[in-house]
């Protein structure tokens, strides 16, 4: 590609953010001072990323140019100054439009550390990535086991809300906070809210003799159906006759009744982590009937958690339990776990509840568990910027189920990218380390996925009997890592998940480029 084509075209990119940034609105809220920087950047990437701009890469790169694969941070500015190099290059003076005032490098990963800061606190090691542990209820009752998880590399102790009681939670806090002040090392405590949890439900199945209470797992096959019911269970087990013809369809109850008005008909289901596959065939007022697709394990049983990834859901993200247990994570955590967060709409309601429980200091991190999320994402993050503690995790498991395993690998790297234009810090969870924290052994793939957590800020860990060699062993990991890499380099294709959120480059970027 020659040079004076670089530039033409690349002007015209950098003219079609100058524009969206002007088409974009802000929250009602307005963003926190810190943020201002950020937002603005995060809009120049959402319009930079709706472009495939890998036919420009190799040529900027055997130019001895910035291919702009690493310029999430400082989008504009590097664009401008790759233009300008081209044009000092060639003697083209193509008119471009430098006025729009940018920062650099420097700047963005100041603008990161800041919000690392606020975030997470500020340590002598602040630039390192924080290690995140599940605290096990045994912490409320044993210092020494949160001791051992802080001398090993634990920076935040996480207690989920969705287990244990307030007094539990209230020990497993003291014992955190006795910890880091006889160590010296500053812990801050996550508390996770459980959110809207879909499962199975009652499975009453009866023994071989049809007496008493048999198995409390449903065995399915594959082309079986299946009813999920908001009605008491009258049908316990499905049967078949001789030539494997199903006669009578088993009903299965559900722990969130109203789901079954939102599901249509033809949208997948799935149970236990994706390991059932259904469709569902039919619909009536009280129930779905579903067709067993795929089975990769054939036993369902209690409290399976169902992903419905192409369902719109009018679930709330707080529940009444949620709300119920908020006043003491308040008042006891720094930093909040937001999860089933979908749309702005889920932050605004968060955000009005801390308001009025005065808690305007608490960090909030949201939690990207879903598809619907992950597609309303650049929305939840403009939002969340009228706070200035804010995170995001990216909850892999979830997704993984919701988007297809296949896809999971794309979606984080895209998660992480997006943050590091928007400069908020990130959490790395799900599985990390799990072989090795239940079997004492890490499998060689498990150590290249903790490898790969170092380009986020803030790496979970979960509970097992191990937790303490594989929090050391993460870090590290984490320490050799920080000295190799520093965030990404990636081809540039077009995001879908820049292009949804740009919807007026269809209509109107077509007069600029």
């Amino acid at each position: 590609m020659k040079i004076e084509q670089l530039v033409e075209e690349l002007g015209c990119v950098q003219r079609a953010i100058l524009y969206g940034q002007s088409k974009i609105d802000l929250p009602k809220g307005g963003l926190h001072g810190d943020y201002v920087q950020s937002a603005a950047n995060l809009f120049h990437y959402l319009v930079l990323r709706s472009f495939d701009l890998r036919p420009y890469q190799d040529a900027l790169s055997e130019l001895g140019l910035s291919s702009i694969r690493t310029a999430e941070g400082y989008v504009l500015q590097n664009l401008n100054n790759v233009i300008h190099n081209l044009q000092r290059i060639s003697g083209s003076h193509i008119e471009v439009d430098f006025s729009e005032e940018s920062f650099g490098y420097q700047e963005s990963r100041n603008l990161l550390n800041r919000h690392i800061e606020s975030l997470f606190g500020s340590t002598e090691e602040n630039a390192k990535t924080k290690v995140m542990v599940t605290l096990p209820t045994a912490a409320a009752f044993d210092v020494t086991i949160v001791r051992q998880m802080a001398e090993n590399g634990m920076d935040v102790a996480r207690i989920n809300l969705g287990h244990d009681n307030e007094t539990i939670w209230e020990a497993m806090v003291h014992n955190v906070r006795t910890v880091s002040k006889s160590l010296g090392k500053s812990i801050k405590i996550y508390m996770d809210l459980a959110g809207p949890k879909i499962r199975t439900g009652g499975i009453s199945l009866s023994n071989k003799k049809g007496k008493g209470k048999g198995s409390k797992k449903m065995v399915l096959r594959q082309g079986e159906r299946l009813i999920l019911t908001k009605l008491p269970i009258s049908v316990p087990t499905s049967k078949f006759n001789k030539k494997g013809k199903q006669v009578r369809v088993a009903e299965l109850n559900v722990s969130l009744p109203q789901i079954i008005d939102d599901v249509r008909l033809g949208d997948p289901i799935l149970f236990d982590d994706g390991m059932i596959k259904g469709l569902v065939v039919d619909k009536d007022e009280d129930s779905i009937t579903i067709e067993i697709v795929k089975c990769f394990k054939p036993k369902l049983g209690l409290q399976k958690g169902i992903n419905l990834p192409h369902t719109k859901l009018n679930l709330p993200a707080l529940t009444e339990n949620d709300m119920s247990v908020l006043p003491f994570a308040c008042g006891h955590a720094d930093i909040l776990g937001y999860s089933f967060v979908r749309s702005d709409s889920d932050v605004q309601i968060l955000y009005d509840e801390l308001d009025a429980l005065n808690a305007k200091d608490i960090g909030v991190v949201f939690k990207i568990e879903n598809q619907e999320a992950f597609e309303n994402f650049p929305s939840i993050l403009i939002k969340g910027m009228e706070r200035n503690k804010i995170g995001v995790m990216i909850a892999r498991g979830d997704l993984a189920v919701e988007m297809g395993f296949e896809r999971i690998s794309e979606v984080q790297k895209e998660l992480l990218w997006i943050c590091e234009a928007a400069h908020i810090p990130v959490i790395w969870a799900t599985q990390v380390l799990e072989t090795l924290a239940k079997n004492g052994i890490p499998t060689r793939a498990e150590i290249s996925d903790a490898a790969e957590g170092a380009r986020a800020e803030c790496v979970m860990l979960n509970k097992g009997p191990h937790i303490n060699q594989a929090i050391a062993t993460l870090r590290a990991i984490l320490d050799k890592m920080d000295g190799h890499m520093s965030k990404k380099k990636e081809s540039l294709r077009a995001l879908n998940v820049a292009k949804k959120y740009m919807e007026w480059r269809d209509q109107e970027v077509s007069q600029i480029y």
